[in-house]
């Protein structure tokens, strides 16, 4: 992971592969990401903090994404090559591959988590920065995990175990870089990201032959791209992107697509963290971001980085109040196991969403300058065919003012939490003796 791309309007060349986002997206609130991959060994970073509050003069040496490992020990003085001297000496990254063994791994176990978190979709990384393959990807020799290390095909585990929880799969890509195949030094800033990729016609084909093989054994949902896409494919014809959409459109019209390809074509937008929020804005897009600091496994975040279910449920009501879904990624261990920290969490969320799921799906956002989200106390708005909603994180009697004529408030009840509703002279008042996993959730009848 790293800075998402911003995908401007379309030009000519990519009008023809826009069409209506699917029905199932919109209510797809909540989805899960996985990264797993030979990064998961070693499974250090230095917490330092999120993408977008770090700067970036100093996030690159100091990176939070344990997923970049094998960039961060590649710059001089960084604390993560410093760990990597005095734990491994001067092992090549490659031995990670050989020593990531999964011995733990229960896809169904993953996907039932996953279901009862209240998850729609799921997302594996299936080729990461390292371009090290989950699966036995055309070009890569002996280099992936069918060959190597886990000795299995980890993508298709993975989607056979989240289709039978009834939820899409998905894919995740990193068609902008690939330290495998370039001898670019490592990145240590946004400008290097951007410029010091693989952009050559060769790399592309590489590229869209993975892509099309995802595509053909594992019929996905979601195309996750990440970075970008090498600048030989943004044209029409073959091996091009373009050919690439039209085709994945063709075999799965309920498909969709990401905007990370560069100045192509997207179904939907992205935010990372604290970056690229700017997209947030209306409806129809996606903020992703892992449960602590890093997508990959990290050992060393505890409860002081990794969220709460509470504080899960409280993130899930401010994206889906301003109209967008969140991709809440785990990070599982080498051996397969999804830490007890991340399942505690999930375990909470998913307590919250049984109780209000129902209601979060078939919500959008709801703008009122009579019903203004604030932070003192915190309260967020949603809107459903049938009801206002309010979500109120604070205990003890909050305010909401409402117009009279737009909701029925003799009617307004606490869907979750443990409270009571009273009429005032300015529209409600909410009094909420106790809160547990969540956020509690007020319902008002238009």
């Amino acid at each position: 992971m790293t800075s998402p791309t911003t995908t401007p309007p379309e030009t000519d060349i990519w009008a023809d592969v826009s069409r209506p986002l699917p029905a199932w997206v919109p209510e797809a609130k909540l989805g899960i990401f996985i990264h797993w991959g030979a990064y998961s060994v070693p499974a250090w970073a230095e917490p330092s903090g999120a993408l977008g509050a770090v700067p970036e003069e100093e996030w690159f040496a100091h990176n939070a994404y344990a997923e970049w490992y094998g960039n961060t020990i590649r710059i001089p003085g960084s604390p993560a090559a410093e760990h990597h001297r005095e734990t491994y000496g001067d092992a090549p990254y490659d031995d990670f591959l050989d020593a990531w063994k999964v011995s733990r791994f229960d896809p169904a176990a993953w996907a039932q988590l996953f279901a009862d978190a209240g998850a729609a979709y799921v997302i594996p990384t299936t080729k990461h920065h390292d371009g090290i393959a989950l699966w036995d990807a055309p070009g890569t020799g002996t280099r992936n995990t069918v060959h190597r290390g886990p000795r299995q095909d980890l993508v298709g585990a993975l989607a056979d175990a989240v289709r039978a929880e009834g939820m899409h799969f998905g894919v995740y890509y990193s068609g902008g870089l690939d330290w495998s195949v370039s001898s670019f030094g490592p990145h240590t800033t946004g400008a290097e990201v951007s410029g010091l990729r693989p952009n050559d016609a060769a790399y592309n084909a590489y590229a869209l032959l993975h892509v099309r093989d995802l595509m053909q054994r594992y019929s996905p949902d979601v195309l996750w791209n990440d970075i970008n896409w090498p600048d030989s494919g943004k044209r029409t014809g073959a091996w091009s992107l373009h050919e690439l959409f039209t085709d994945f459109y063709a075999a799965n019209p309920d498909g969709v697509v990401n905007d990370r390809w560069g100045e192509t074509h997207a179904d939907y937008r992205t935010s990372e963290y604290e970056h690229g929020t700017d997209i947030e804005t209306g409806t129809n897009w996606e903020q992703c971001r892992g449960l602590g600091f890093s997508f990959g496994y990290n050992q060393l975040e505890d409860t002081d980085v990794v969220l709460s279910g509470h504080q899960l449920a409280r993130l899930l009501g401010d994206v889906v109040s301003r109209g967008g879904r969140l991709l809440l990624n785990v990070g599982p261990t080498a051996e397969g196991e999804i830490p007890a920290i991340q399942q505690e969490s999930l375990r909470s969320l998913g307590r919250w969403m049984a109780a209000v799921g129902t209601t979060v799906r078939s919500a959008s956002r709801w703008d009122s300058p009579a019903a203004p989200a604030g932070d003192d106390p915190w309260v967020r708005w949603l809107s459903t065919p049938d009801h206002l909603v309010a979500l109120v994180d604070q205990i003890g009697t909050t305010p909401l003012a409402l117009p009279a004529d737009r909701a029925a408030l003799d009617r307004a009840e606490v869907l979750y939490g443990t409270g009571s509703v009273t009429r005032s002279d300015a529209g409600l008042e909410v009094r909420i003796d106790e809160l547990a996993d969540g956020p509690a959730v007020v319902i008002i009848p238009w």
